[in-house]
């Protein structure tokens, strides 16, 4: 072993450097400008790393494994420098743990702030999936329709653009009539001319005054089963919803009432009617003021009442009238209990 190098008890020669200030290890530098040995330690707890003197190289400290830590890639801040190929090295925490860099640990708060805004929007689209899914279900639920031929679809659209335009036509001639009261000396006229049309439409309604117009004739032959009541009542109301305007009914035996809005229907014996407390036979036949296409739709929508009637072995015969007379009228009913709002 040459002079130049010393046994460090490894079995490795170890180069001979220059005495280290201080005398043998272990003991403190004599010198009185000497530095604390504790701000030398790289591991020192407390105190900030000493800055090398100018000339100086940096201070390297061996590490177990072989390499060797740049101690002044560390600034004064504690933040980490970049190493010579240009990346950030780890920075020892203060549990002795290193910690990476460039890694952010999201907030807790943000992470709940989220959560809470994703759960309500889930929970809204699913009750907005939930109503479309059972407005779909009940749209599609209407067997009558999805049984209906496209022609008879056709022609029910025709009729509602029809009955709209009537609908049209009366909101126009209240309009007008609104204006005419209002203006001026003609005021009063009006007011009396719209006070007398206005009572002849109630007394239709109420079956008090007879009525003639366009209309339709439908009789009901009974078959294998008589007709009942319900099935007259359902034409009734097919043809009310219709737009029918004045209605009265007539048996085999003329006997003829009239019918309005409290008309009620009961089933007699041998199969006769009683409309009103009044016994009719049949054949029975309907005479309605109103437009004839939209009621004869209105009876012959699949599952209504025509197909019923046949059902029970009966016909219904329609008979259209440019001149439909309701001649048949209904005693005034005397309202007991109900009073016009003041």
């Amino acid at each position: 072993m040459s002079d130049e190098q010393t046994d460090t008890g490894t079995g490795w020669p170890q180069p001979a450097g220059p005495a280290r200030p201080g005398g043998p290890a272990g003991e403190p530098d004599p010198r009185p400008d000497a530095p604390d040995p504790d701000e030398l330690s790289p591991l020192a707890p407390q105190g900030e790393p000493a800055e090398p003197e100018s000339g100086d190289e940096p201070a390297v400290e061996p590490v177990d494994d072989g390499a060797t830590v740049d101690l002044s890639a560390v600034s004064r801040s504690g933040e980490p420098a970049e190493s010579s190929d240009g990346l950030a090295e780890p920075v020892a925490s203060s549990d002795g743990l290193a910690e990476p860099v460039g890694e952010s640990t999201p907030a807790v708060g943000g992470r709940s702030r989220f959560s809470a805004a994703g759960v309500m929007i889930v929970a809204l689209l699913v009750l907005l999936g939930f109503t479309l899914v059972v407005q779909l279900k009940t749209t599609s639920k209407d067997p009558t329709l999805a049984a209906t031929r496209q022609e008879d679809l056709v022609r029910i659209l025709s009729d509602l653009d029809a009955r709209e335009s009537r609908l049209q036509q009366d909101i126009r001639a209240l309009e007008d009539s609104q204006r005419q009261l209002q203006s001026g000396e003609q005021g009063r006229q009006a007011a009396l001319d719209e006070a007398t049309r206005r009572a002849d439409e109630l007394g239709i309604l109420a079956g008090t005054l007879p009525a003639v117009g366009p209309g339709l004739t439908v009789q009901f032959d009974s078959g294998a089963k008589p007709i009942t009541a319900n099935r007259v009542l359902d034409a009734v109301q097919e043809l009310r919803g219709a737009g029918a305007e004045a209605m009265q009914i007539s048996g085999g035996d003329r006997a003829t009432v009239r019918i309005i809005a409290s008309t009620y229907f009961l089933d007699g014996d041998n199969g006769s009617l009683v409309v009103e407390g009044r016994r009719l036979t049949g054949p029975y036949t309907i005479t309605v003021i109103g437009d004839p296409a939209t009621m004869r739709t209105a009876l012959n929508i699949p599952g209504g009442v025509v197909a019923s009637v046949r059902g029970g072995g009966g016909n219904v015969t329609f008979g259209e009238r440019e001149v439909a007379e309701v001649s048949a009228l209904h005693v005034p009913i005397k309202l007991e209990h109900a009073r016009p709002v003041s």
